[in-house]
């Protein structure tokens, strides 16, 4: 039978969930980070019955407003990972390869006070033993998972404690915390420009509808919302392959697929659903702060 090959554009998007982009290998385990920091946003504005208003002479006025929010420090986390005959052993291994990485911290000005060392897990290792036709487990060593948390300020230092820590054998880094110091302040901001926003707005359908607002205003809704870039990284893997169409070649051939790499890449909030952005332009990963405010005016009676 005449072998057919049908060429097939395959672009798999993983959205997933930061070096001046810098996430961390806890992006192998986000999917669609940008998508849930969406569907959050949107769910502030539906509204249950009792956020309607409650007569005809009132109306509610919004303002939804985001602010993006460069680091001010980070927590990089690397995971260590040794195993050995016995717990004595990998505690063994597992402390000079710790006082190693330490010692390669201490030469980029990073201090024992900004280091912690977390323990996350012990377990055992089982085998087969093998006897005739009867495979049986049994103990064969332990392994000893521990944390490494280092606290640094300048975001570039970060390709240096991956090579620091590739010197102690240490190929995991895990994730990268961004720290902002005064998010009250953020806070508010933000709620100063939602209220010129709100004013915005009252002003505007006063003059669009011929209506007058009348004080006091009430607050019906206040959402705030903070979102990190470890959260916010997507990825996808695109590749173009063959595929085989007879069933003939697909019975007749093992096929051995090749390893795809996956690409990842920081995708945060835009513009699109807010009133105002502070800080619109984005190049590297941010903090994104946000606010939805909701008030209800009341609309003066016709003089008529």
């Amino acid at each position: 039978m005449k072998r057919i090959l049908l060429i097939s554009l395959t672009t798999i998007a993983l959205h997933g969930i930061g070096f001046a982009q810098a996430s961390g290998n806890a992006a192998y385990s986000q999917s669609g980070g940008n998508t849930r920091a969406k569907l959050n946003e949107r769910s502030k504005h539906v509204l249950q019955p009792g956020d309607l208003p409650p007569s005809p002479t009132s109306m509610f006025l919004e303002a939804n407003v985001l602010m993006n929010v460069k680091a001010d420090e980070y927590v990089a986390v690397f995971g260590v990972l040794q195993e050995g005959g016995t717990v004595a052993e990998c505690n063994q291994k597992m402390d000079a390869t710790v006082s190693e990485f330490s010692a390669e911290l201490k030469q980029l000005g990073i201090s024992g006070d900004d280091v912690f060392v977390d323990f996350a897990a012990q377990n055992k290792i089982y085998g087969f033993q093998v006897t005739g036709s009867i495979a049986k487990e049994k103990l064969v060593g332990f392994e000893l998972k521990k944390n490494v948390a280092v606290h640094y300020k300048d975001k570039l230092l970060l390709d240096k404690l991956v090579i620091g820590a590739s010197k102690s054998k240490i190929f995991d880094l895990i994730k990268v915390d961004y720290v902002v110091k005064d998010p009250a302040a953020i806070q508010g901001k933000l709620m100063d420009d939602a209220t010129q926003v709100i004013k915005h707005k009252a002003a505007m359908y006063e003059k669009l509808l011929g209506i007058r607002l009348q004080p006091p205003v009430q607050v019906y809704a206040e959402k705030p919302s903070i979102y990190f870039p470890t959260e916010l990284y997507d990825s996808y893997a695109a590749s173009e392959s063959e595929e085989i169409s007879s069933d003939s070649d697909r019975q007749k051939y093992t096929i051995q697929g090749a390893r795809k790499s996956r690409t990842f890449y920081f995708n945060g909030l835009n513009a699109d659903g807010f009133d105002h952005v502070t800080n619109p332009i984005v190049i590297e990963p941010v903090v994104q702060f946000t606010l939805y405010l909701k008030v209800k005016y009341e609309i003066e009676p016709s003089k008529k």
